[in-house]
């Protein structure tokens, strides 16, 4: 599920938006990847977003805890994976940066033709942003995990 956040409860102080707790995570955080330029960690999101994404990590969906087992302290392939993570206005489920791979557990509300559509406009924002999105369905996750596995694999392979 990917949450959007466009509330003006940030202030503006000497150019840049600020929020005290992360003014400095928002001005300058950066990640290099080896062999690869040098990427904004949170891709542009703003500090309410940070605020929102904290939440998130705290509520986070029943499939996304299961999805969480196997993918954290480096479980799969090595690779160290974030949950709820803010990229650009959006929060994603899960990201690895060295993949550039976003992961999304989407519930039945992504089902509605009206949330696909905002779905794809969100996975077009990301990929220009050089990443890449795969989706599952909370059923998948909980019913099929080794499935849902060997599919995140399959996007990772090659690192």
């Amino acid at each position: 599920m990917t949450h959007s956040c466009s509330s003006p409860e940030w202030g503006r102080s000497g150019g840049g938006f600020v929020i005290s707790k992360y003014r400095s995570l928002f001005r300058t955080r950066m990640v290099k990847l080896i062999g690869k330029e040098e990427y904004p960690f949170y891709f542009g999101a703003k500090p309410i977003v940070l605020r929102l994404a904290g939440d998130l990590r705290r509520n986070m969906t029943n499939a996304e805890k299961l999805l969480w087992k196997h993918l954290r302290n480096r479980k799969m392939d090595g690779l160290r994976f974030r949950r709820q993570h803010p990229i650009d206005e959006f929060i994603v489920d899960f990201f690895c940066y060295e993949a550039m791979l976003v992961i999304e557990v989407d519930g039945g509300i992504h089902n509605s033709k009206e949330q696909k559509e905002r779905d794809e406009e969100r996975t077009k924002i990301m990929n220009r942003h050089g990443l890449k999105v795969i989706r599952f369905s909370n059923e998948d996750v909980q019913y099929r995990m080794m499935q849902v596995i060997s599919q995140i694999r399959k996007n990772i392979q090659g690192l």
